[in-house]
């Protein structure tokens, strides 16, 4: 594994974390190195820009839903191959589950994996001050390693010069480059609606034009040197093959589902069981080898045309779980097995007719956090009051028809609650599981697809 790793970090959000650390992705790549992306946090938007520059799937790092020895073997899995890891932090850089400490935030996950930051000011009104800030940044915590700075959003060179001479004298580490105040090179509004554009190749160009911007006016040499650090190992653990493949899951992946943390489809097969991936957007049936399948994350609200028109997609699904299937189906999953999905502009179209109710599109925001979940009676995937820890972030609302008993207990800063839903095999939620905070959800997932399987024979 390479030992060249950096974190781009921030004072706030909206400084330019993301135009940047794709910048230097792709600037790493012209030079004709491997770069691996890793996103701090849950976000799926931000790796799916990292995956569209470096070519490999991008990782969530997360320290609140993953143990430390977890989190740092999927950093050093997702390294393999790489010459250089960059690292995108999550809003400011000590800005995490908690206003009176690291847990959750990049400079926790800067400090647990050993990894030098790169911090980066919005100094677009200021001179000396960047200085006060870095200090600031520098002195919060004395564990963390803030190894240089870029200066965003300046108003010229002769601004940038100011600057770094400040932020040099006072603070004791270098100013590494910096960019200029320029809309073309900013990126795109942030909206959920944006990763199909990205995975389609429709931003390839803007994000070339930021490699290029990165590497005219910012040390990328420099950085390259800051990044190389004693080797980091993980003792392999979690990703330890179980056995042979017994049971095969099938996965919903294209433009409407492709929210999946990476970790979970690769512990999907280590753990005993063969992937295959169909597109029910592009009227591929359910595999008619699945013994379980996993409806993840997704946009069908952008598509919901073509998904109703798919019959045959639906009733392939409808099927398979009034015979018995194992499903987990999360968010977009959810809202695809409804009866109905009504957009924001109050058409409504046919769904797969799973699940007894029907899901409606809103303007504002539903519901974001972490989430901690227990289940609820009959929910296969919880046994001995176990936990698994998930996110949410959705504006819809599902609203079941008749009484649909719950799925989950549900933990967080807003107190407790049932959420989801259950139907035969079917476990139903918003909430996106991450299967490394407690792996034996997935056991007992693929435990229950092996006794169907053996039930159905």
């Amino acid at each position: 594994m390479t030992a060249r790793r950096l974190v781009v970090a921030g004072v706030s959000s909206g400084v330019g974390k993301t135009s940047i650390a794709i910048g230097l992705m792709a600037a790493f790549m012209k030079k004709g190195l491997t770069v691996q992306g890793f996103k701090c946090g849950p976000d799926y938007i931000d790796p799916s820009y990292h995956a569209a520059v470096t070519r490999r799937p991008s990782r969530n790092l997360d320290s609140w839903m993953l143990p430390p020895d977890i989190m740092k073997e999927v950093f050093v899995k997702g390294s393999e191959g790489a010459d250089v890891s960059i690292i995108e932090g999550v809003m400011g850089f000590y800005d995490g589950k908690s206003p009176t400490s690291n847990q959750g935030s990049t400079a926790e996950i800067s400090t647990l994996l050993d990894c030098p930051a790169i911090l980066i000011v919005d100094c677009s009104a200021m001179a000396r001050s960047a200085a006060a800030i870095v200090k600031g940044f520098q002195e919060l915590d004395p564990e963390v390693n803030i190894a240089g700075v870029i200066a965003n959003k300046v108003g010229s060179k002769g601004h940038y010069q100011l600057i770094k001479e400040a932020v040099e004298q006072e603070c004791g580490i270098p100013v590494c480059g910096y960019l200029l105040k320029n809309k073309s090179l900013e990126m795109p509004e942030r909206h959920l609606g944006l990763v199909p554009s990205i995975e389609r190749g429709e931003l390839d160009e803007q994000l070339d034009q930021l490699g290029e911007a990165v590497a005219e006016t910012i040390d990328v040499d420099q950085i390259y040197q800051i990044s190389e650090q004693p080797v980091l190992t993980a003792e392999p653990s979690l990703f330890r093959r179980k056995g042979a493949s017994e049971v095969t899951i099938a996965v919903a992946r294209d433009e409407a589902f492709n929210f999946y943390y990476q970790e979970n489809l690769e512990l999907i097969e280590h753990y005993g069981a063969e992937v295959v991936y169909f597109s029910p957007l592009n009227g591929e049936v359910l595999p008619p080898e699945a013994d379980g399948l996993y409806l993840g994350g997704g946009f069908p609200e952008l598509f919901p045309e073509q998904l109703a028109k798919n019959k045959e997609v639906k009733q392939s699904i409808k099927e398979a779980v009034e015979e018995g299937l194992p499903v987990l189906a999360e968010c977009g999953g959810l809202m695809y097995l409804s009866d109905s999905i009504t957009t924001i502009d109050g058409k409504t179209y046919p769904m797969a007719g799973v699940l007894p109710g029907k899901t409606e599109m809103q303007a504002k925001l539903a519901s974001l956090g972490y989430r901690e979940i227990s289940g609820l009676p009959n929910n296969y995937l919880f046994k001995n009051g176990m936990e698994v820890r998930g996110h949410e972030f959705h504006y819809s609302i599902f609203k079941p028809a008749g009484q649909l008993p719950g799925a989950y207990r549900v933990s967080s800063r807003f107190g407790t609650g049932e959420e989801g839903c259950l139907y035969k095999n079917v476990v139903a939620g918003y909430t996106h599981l991450h299967f490394a905070s407690n792996p034996e959800v997935l056991d007992n997932f693929l435990q229950a697809c092996k006794e169907e399987k053996q039930h159905g024979g």
